[in-house]
């Protein structure tokens, strides 16, 4: 396997401490804070480590502090219901005696019962699209000196955009993007681990994509940015391993914070999954002063 999707296994492989007690370890992503979607991929794993026989159907997160790559993250579950056809959890995770992240999620016995959706968005096929660095690498030799509105980095998934902002054309009022992603190789079968992978994934771009206007492109080097909350929904199953397509939008942005929404499809057209985000999305210059300061 991949060496980098082995370590993100390896990640959301939590050593269980004591009943409802959970420990997982954490990584440097480049910018010396835990990724979110590690904190959300194994928050979620440590709930489904006390759920048999259910899947989760939502979950709604928030980010309280900054996650320490160099400590490993304990996550504690509170067992909240066990009832006929539903089963909640809450979930806090702790590092150096605070938490700095908790969620609730709620997982179902599966039903079978009416099924009905809008349809996919039409977009090329990924296989006729280059992949994120390909196009990265384009975009700086077609706009050498505008600001870059994607990151260069290795990561355990694929990206291929599937609509692409003009070099140097004016940017939306109303930013969105749509991506096809999926792992960098074969998973195992195994629903628990594709929607705690699927949870993972769900936070790349989300929150970026509130900032693809020209109000924040144009002074990306000098923004702070941090996720607020995540809520997600897992509609109906999916691999991770396969095609997805992630269709982001951002509505609207006021007070320092960037919202946004986003739907998941599978190449053949089923929503699979729907995600909304707020986040932190400041220029520094703007930052407001601190307490007694």
């Amino acid at each position: 396997m991949d060496p980098i999707l082995a370590d993100v296994l390896q990640v959301l492989r939590l050593e269980k401490l004591e009943l409802n007690l959970f420990r997982g370890e954490s990584r440097d992503p480049g910018h010396h804070r835990v990724f979110g979607g590690q904190v959300l991929g194994q928050a979620l794993a440590a709930a489904y480590a006390t759920v048999e026989k259910r899947l989760v159907h939502s979950l709604h997160a928030y980010f309280l502090r900054a996650g320490d790559p160099d400590h490993p993250i304990i996550y504690e579950v509170d067992r909240s219901r066990d009832g006929t056809s539903f089963t909640s959890r809450r979930v806090v995770a702790i590092q150096h005696g605070q938490q700095i992240f908790h969620m609730s999620a709620s997982f179902q016995v599966p039903e079978a019962a009416i099924d009905r959706q809008g349809d996919m968005p039409a977009v090329p096929d990924p296989d006729t699209l280059q992949d994120m660095a390909h196009v990265i690498e384009a975009f700086k030799k077609q706009a050498p000196d505008s600001p870059q509105p994607f990151l260069d980095q290795q990561r355990p998934f694929q990206f291929r955009l599937a609509a692409l902002p003009a070099p140097e054309g004016e940017l939306s009022k109303e930013p969105h993007m749509k991506i096809w992603f999926r792992a960098v190789d074969r998973l195992p079968d195994d629903p628990v681990l594709h929607r705690s992978l699927l949870a993972y994934a769900s936070d790349y771009y989300l929150l970026g994509v509130a900032t693809l206007d020209q109000s924040f492109v144009n002074a990306r080097e000098d923004l702070q940015m941090a996720s607020i909350d995540h809520a997600m929904w897992f509609h109906r199953p999916a691999r991770v391993d396969e095609w997805l397509l992630y269709v982001l939008d951002s509505p609207t942005a006021t007070s320092s914070r960037g919202f946004a929404l986003g739907s998941i499809y599978s190449r053949d057209g089923r929503l699979v999954a729907s995600t909304a985000q707020e986040g932190l999305v400041r220029r520094r210059e703007l930052r407001p002063p601190k307490a007694g300061g």
